[in-house]
């Protein structure tokens, strides 16, 4: 029964991430220069997620939608190198979660509404 549902959970949300694909979303314009200081901002953002979550699709849409190259890494594989890497700096595996790198400081956010908050703060 548990291996059920957790392949109905997966297959679900593996549609939702297609159909979040499919559908467009409105992207900010900005000149060459501002995109460039976008990127170089983005650049130390990375996105801790699983594909089939709806709050990582939620929070990969905002991305898409700010136009900005966040990395995202896949924390969803057991004894993976991000998901590690998120229990062990972070201190709990639960994504989304944003890591923040900022003049050797790291932090790490949870909450897609946090996460939703800051990139628009930040890149909107």
């Amino acid at each position: 029964m548990k291996l059920l549902l957790k392949a109905f959970r997966n297959g679900f949300g593996a549609l939702i991430a297609l159909v979040s694909r499919l559908i467009p979303v409105k992207k900010v314009k900005r000149d060459a220069q501002a995109q460039a200081l976008a990127d170089a901002k983005a650049a130390k953002i990375e996105l801790y997620q699983f594909f089939a979550c709806p709050f990582c699709i939620m929070s990969r849409r905002v991305i898409r939608g700010l136009n900005i190259n966040i990395v995202t890494r896949d924390a969803q594989t057991r004894g993976g190198q991000y998901r590690e890497e998120l229990l062990k700096e972070a201190g709990k595996v639960q994504v989304p979660c944003l890591k923040i790198t900022d003049n050797g400081s790291v932090t790490w956010m949870y909450e897609s509404a946090d996460i939703k908050a800051y990139l628009e703060k930040e890149f909107g």
